[in-house]
């Protein structure tokens, strides 16, 4: 059956494509018990050790192919599917359905898998990547964030616009076209919160943190500079007025860092002796912050306030 994993770039294939080939229904039921194949849904199939090694974004993907199979061009991936195809930063976003736009005119509805949405669209709206149909980048930015809360939201806005896949006047403007439609009340919040600069997930929930605690809104990416203006190195944050800069710490991090032939505790080691300089420079405190301290938003905005100098509110 390796011939059927090639009829498409992504390896899924249908029942109905499987049978053009001779097989028969009795051959997929053998491949499924030996292992060999994953049922992805109804009637629709990928080798074993594609979804075996395939993490949450990849799987949903594969849900993706596998519905535009049977749908051809009737529907667009929207909202979470279609981030998901732009690259878009998602963090707690669900992605155990696909989302699809009905450009037959349909009405929406959910259905096993697949959440249907209808509503208007325009050219400009639905975009080709490869062989699938998809809502821009700008649009399901905000349809996804439309099905979260707020950080999450902030995540998936800061994202689009450091990715360079949509302005904040882009996603302000969308914003403003699906105002009114179901779940998109809160998106208010998110709008005004977006900033062009967050490189990271962590980088955008650390910002989150500091406004519901009532901090400061930082500068982000504040660069450093000795004397003579030579770039020491670029904060992830920073609050100047009160002499302090801040960085997040994620695992992925040092994994971006990493030079040709390092390892990671070379970068760790690399990165200690930038933070130590531009603390010489500025005469600054220094901040971290990890995944952990996020979680803890209280006890983390308290250790800030601190650090910033600033009484308790």
């Amino acid at each position: 059956m390796d011939e059927l994993g090639h009829l498409h770039d992504h390896g899924v294939f249908l029942r109905r494509e499987a049978l053009a080939f001779g097989y028969q229904d009795r051959d997929l039921t053998r491949a499924l018990r030996a292992g060999l194949l994953h049922r992805i849904r109804q009637g629709a199939y990928v080798a074993s050790p594609i979804w075996s090694t395939a993490d949450a974004e990849e799987r949903h993907r594969l849900r993706c192919a596998a519905v535009l199979l049977t749908h051809q061009n009737r529907v667009a991936l929207s909202h979470v599917s279609a981030a998901v195809h732009h690259g878009l930063r998602l963090w707690q976003v669900p992605l155990e359905r696909v989302h699809v736009l009905r450009l037959d005119g349909g009405p929406g509805r959910v259905c096993g898998d697949v959440v249907y949405h209808s509503g208007g669209w325009s050219a400009d709206d639905v975009w080709q990547l490869g062989d699938d149909l998809l809502t821009s980048p700008a649009r399901s930015a905000v349809e996804t964030a439309s099905l979260v809360s707020v950080e999450p939201a902030m995540v998936v806005f800061d994202g689009a616009i450091d990715l360079g896949l949509a302005t904040p006047e882009e996603l302000a403007e969308m914003y403003r076209r699906m105002d009114g439609w179901p779940q998109t009340q809160h998106l208010q919040v998110p709008i005004r919160l977006m900033r062009p600069g967050a490189q990271s997930v962590g980088e955008s929930r650390s910002r989150f943190l500091c406004w519901t605690q009532g901090l400061p809104e930082p500068v982000l990416q504040f660069e450093v500079r000795d004397e003579l203006g030579n770039l020491i190195g670029i904060a992830d944050l920073a609050w100047p007025d009160h002499g302090v800069l801040g960085e997040f710490d994620g695992k992925a991090k040092y994994g971006r860092l990493l030079r040709p032939g390092e390892t990671p505790g070379d970068a760790v080691f690399r990165e200690k002796q930038r933070e130590d300089e531009m603390r010489r420079v500025t005469g600054w405190i220094f901040v971290r912050l990890v995944w952990f301290d996020l979680g803890r938003p209280r006890l983390t905005g308290a250790l800030i306030r601190r650090q910033l100098g600033l009484r308790a509110a």
